[in-house]
């Protein structure tokens, strides 16, 4: 048999000289025994039948894998290669059982999820941390924008899911939407801005100062701007248009500028002693969003898992409001998506 072959390999030669899943035993086997009789009996074959399936494969090859000699076989450069890949491949199958079990029990895996600001917030970092409880190994990407980003998104597969809002034009017969709840907005300035000064202020004192919003169009600047129609005040003229939270407060941090952002997000961001919440006589709110998913497409278990996780969380939390909740009196929010 010769020494080397004339020919490269092709990409696909594994099909070509149809290796077998006990090839890979072998080599192993011989390169941990060094005997072809005690290799056979650890795989449980006769020796002529290990002898003739590795004088096969070496002749489809074209190479030798082993050095014979009296005290049995040694592998050469060719057959440390092989054998190095085949352990690479054993343990790799070895390992997919405890992989494709962790996946059915969402322990594995990626989720992708596009979410509006606030419940990213709060809502599914809470249902990210307690899933990575259990499922440490869970891959979780998270993507914040606005709804009428993020859905059709969701719609091209992006996202196992997402938390937002159905834009109005799409299909909503093509997702399932299962509500969470309103978002509470507020007015924030600098914390020695003038109009904190004050003991009372209404929305049209609130004109003398420019203002930090999101784009004509996004769901809070359509709420700001219904808001001041609402009370016969010509809206804000003076404005920075801006999705990014960061960028609003760093203009709100350094400027006489306020903006409007989400409850849950001002009480994470916007602190003592750098910002001030303005106090509003109006409750403030936007249109409730939600989980969607779409109705033809089945989760990942990790997808899943979460979504469950999230099913939970607001559970939770509509129970801890209980009775105030109901209470709450029934407050002007835009409905225009």
């Amino acid at each position: 048999m010769k020494s080397h072959s004339s020919e490269l390999l092709p990409p696909d030669w594994f099909l070509r000289v149809r290796l077998k899943f006990r090839h890979l035993q072998l080599f192993v086997a011989l390169d941990d025994c060094r005997n072809l009789h005690r290799a056979a009996e650890r795989l449980g074959m006769s020796q002529p039948a290990a002898s003739k399936l590795l004088g096969d494969l070496e002749h489809l090859l074209g190479v030798s894998l082993f050095d014979r000699h009296s005290r049995g076989v040694t592998p050469n450069w060719y057959g440390e290669s092989l054998i190095r890949h085949a352990r690479g491949m054993l343990t790799s199958l070895a390992q997919a059982s405890e992989e494709i079990n962790a996946l059915n029990d969402g322990n594995a895996g990626t989720v992708s999820i596009g979410t509006v600001l606030a419940p990213a917030v709060t809502l599914l970092a809470s249902a990210v941390e307690r899933v990575h409880r259990d499922s440490p190994h869970l891959e979780v990407n998270i993507d914040v924008d606005v709804s009428r980003n993020l859905v059709p998104r969701l719609r091209d597969g992006e996202f196992d899911f997402a938390i937002a809002r159905i834009p109005s034009g799409m299909p909503a017969g093509d997702f399932v939407f299962e509500e969470i709840g309103e978002e509470a907005l507020c007015f924030v300035c600098r914390a020695d801005h003038p109009l904190t000064a004050r003991e009372t202020f209404d929305l049209a004192s609130m004109l003398d100062y420019p203002w930090v919003l999101q784009p004509p169009g996004a769901l809070m600047r359509q709420r700001v701007e219904h808001l001041f129609l609402h009370h016969k005040v010509a809206p804000p003229q003076r404005i920075i248009n801006t999705p990014d939270i960061y960028m609003a407060l760093a203009m709100v941090d350094k400027s006489d500028s306020v903006t409007v952002t989400t409850r849950e997000v001002a009480d994470l961001l916007c602190t003592q002693p750098r910002f001030a919440i303005l106090p509003s006589t109006d409750a403030i709110s936007v249109q409730p969003f939600g989980l969607i998913s779409l109705r033809e497409r089945r989760m990942s278990p990790g997808a899943a898992k979460l979504m469950s996780t999230l099913h939970q969380l607001i559970r939770e939390r509509k129970a801890a409001a209980g009775e105030s909740q109901a209470r709450t009196p029934t407050h002007y929010r835009d409905v225009t998506l």
